[in-house]
């Protein structure tokens, strides 16, 4: 059964894309244009009002039908209605934004998640647990302390990555992937994808919906969306992590040109683990100044993860990446599997077929056309 969170979240979408209009241009539509009664997250683009929504459900570790009325699962249109826990979430969000404010220049250095730390109500009594147990460390949270840590420079990780990967024993120019996908608007089942990635950072993913073909194209300097459960059926990428973020997925696939990928590379992080292995972490900055952090294997030089930070009105969002099960192809190591992590859903990509090398019509990389919502997709799930 799909998880709450992940099937509110695609009723959500669709909702939009039922009532929005389809954006002028090139340019993303703000909330208002596309959703009914907003009030205070007004200004902001779609991808970002939806990115709050996940950043409100991370917080309070609640699903969308806390602060909407159950009867939004039957119908879409009552996502707009008003209830009491809507209105005091507007309360919470102008209380915030005053502390911001008046104590830190209006920076949103307090968060929902200051207080909440995923729980319903902020916690007033201090947990002996928690007080004396032993932390789980989040390798997402390390950072570099004030005396950085010696260890490899930002050279040496890049240099050992390309060696690992064989970057420097082979120089493909593209690659036609194949494999299943599994996420919240799959409604968790596995069903066909198809990937095709040309350099320096061009790539195009097929994901076969059970609401209709879902396209996401970058072109190597912006990118667009076509999915059946967005909130317009073709949504350009807003510029920022979005796009920084489908440049540096593109550019993963090529080793050899990781140098050219985000820049302002530094080290000095104290060393971590992702799973049960030892990393080495590295971070960047994209185009748009998108923070990126890599963790390479201590001990294959391979990357394990990679997470970017993405911004709201509300607070950050971070974005996962976690990779697994590389296999040689044609002398470099790619990984087949790979699992994104963010606030509003997970999703697992696994491959079954990479043709290195393929030709990639030009085309492929092109502005998509609308997706189709598939006449199964017009029933509420």
């Amino acid at each position: 059964m799909m998880h709450p969170i992940r099937r509110l979240a695609l009723i959500a979408l669709i909702l939009g894309a039922r009532l929005g209009a389809q954006p002028a241009a090139d340019k993303q539509p703000l909330a208002e244009q596309v959703f009914t009664n907003v009030q205070v997250l007004k200004g902001i683009p779609v991808s970002e009002f939806m990115g709050t929504m996940g950043f409100f459900s991370a917080s309070l570790g609640l699903n969308c039908v806390f602060c909407h009325v159950p009867e939004s699962l039957q119908d879409w249109k009552k996502f707009a209605e008003d209830v009491p826990r809507k209105r005091i979430a507007r309360n919470m969000l102008a209380m915030v934004n005053t502390i911001n404010k008046n104590n830190f220049g209006g920076r949103a250095v307090v968060t929902c998640y200051s207080c909440h730390h995923g729980n319903e109500r902020p916690k007033s009594v201090p947990s002996l647990a928690l007080q004396y147990g032993t932390p789980e460390e989040d390798p997402n949270e390390v950072e570099v302390p004030p005396q950085a840590v010696a260890g490899p420079s930002a050279d040496q990780l890049l240099e050992k990555f390309v060696a690992a990967s064989g970057g420097t024993r082979a120089n493909h120019t593209s690659y036609s992937i194949r494999g299943t996908y599994e996420g919240y608007e799959t409604y968790h089942q596995q069903v066909p994808f198809e990937l095709w990635v040309k350099a320096p950072a061009q790539m195009a993913t097929v994901v076969h919906t059970q609401n209709g073909a879902s396209t996401t194209v970058y072109d190597g300097n912006q990118g667009w969306v076509a999915s059946p459960n967005n909130p317009v059926m073709l949504l350009p990428m807003a510029s920022g992590a979005e796009s920084d973020g489908a440049r540096l997925d593109a550019q993963l696939f090529f080793p050899s040109g990781i140098r050219q990928a985000p820049s302002q590379w530094r080290t000095g992080f104290p060393q971590t683990d992702v799973g049960d292995k030892d990393v080495q972490v590295m971070e960047g900055a994209g185009p748009a100044r998108t923070r990126f952090k890599l963790y390479f294997d201590l001990e294959t030089g391979l990357l394990l993860r990679q997470v970017r930070y993405v911004s709201t009105v509300v607070g950050t969002n971070p974005y996962q990446v976690d990779y697994a099960d590389y296999r040689d192809v044609g002398g470099v190591k790619l990984p087949y599997q790979w699992t994104v992590t963010w606030t509003n859903g997970q999703s697992i990509w696994k491959v079954t077929e990479i043709q290195a090398d393929a030709a990639v019509p030009a085309g492929r990389f092109a502005k998509p056309a609308p997706a189709v919502l598939t006449p199964a997709g017009n029933q509420a799930h």
